[in-house]
């Protein structure tokens, strides 16, 4: 499989990639919205078949002590190649030097990040925007 990865998003195309995030699925993300999340983020990945986006993520990183790791995300028909681990691994690498990585994943996912070297978090804590939305996505539990 012949991929194009790119780690700026100067040319990236805001509604293929808010419909990516809708059919993987993981929500419905505004191009707007997307375009302004990547923007502010230090790191970033797009992955490329031919000229289709099948894969992205993004790291939030001060450069010093954190870098959280969030929004991958893989379209469908590539699901299962491999594609996500690499984008994590990648992310992982541009953290480097960091005192800590944190990832903040969908319910269900842990193991996956698991064996790239993530460690279960007893402490993590969120204000929600929706928080019924995402009391019902099973994204957190009520205390």
């Amino acid at each position: 499989m012949n991929l194009k990865w790119i780690y700026q998003n100067d040319n990236v195309n805001w509604s293929e990639l808010s419909n990516l995030y809708k059919i993987a699925p993981l929500g419905n993300k505004k191009p707007n919205d997307l375009k302004i999340a990547f923007s502010n983020s230090m790191f970033k990945c797009f992955v490329y078949a031919d000229k289709t986006l099948i894969g992205v993520g993004r790291a939030l990183a001060d450069g010093v002590d954190c870098s959280y790791i969030c929004d991958v995300s893989i379209h469908p028909d590539y699901q299962g190649k491999g594609i996500g681990k690499d984008i994590v691994n990648k992310l992982i690498e541009f953290s480097k030097g960091h005192n800590k990585i944190i990832l903040y994943s969908n319910p269900g996912k842990e193991e996956f990040y698991s064996k790239l070297g993530f460690d279960r978090m007893n402490t993590a804590m969120a204000i929600f925007k929706n928080k019924e939305q995402a009391i019902a996505g099973k994204f957190t539990r009520k205390a």
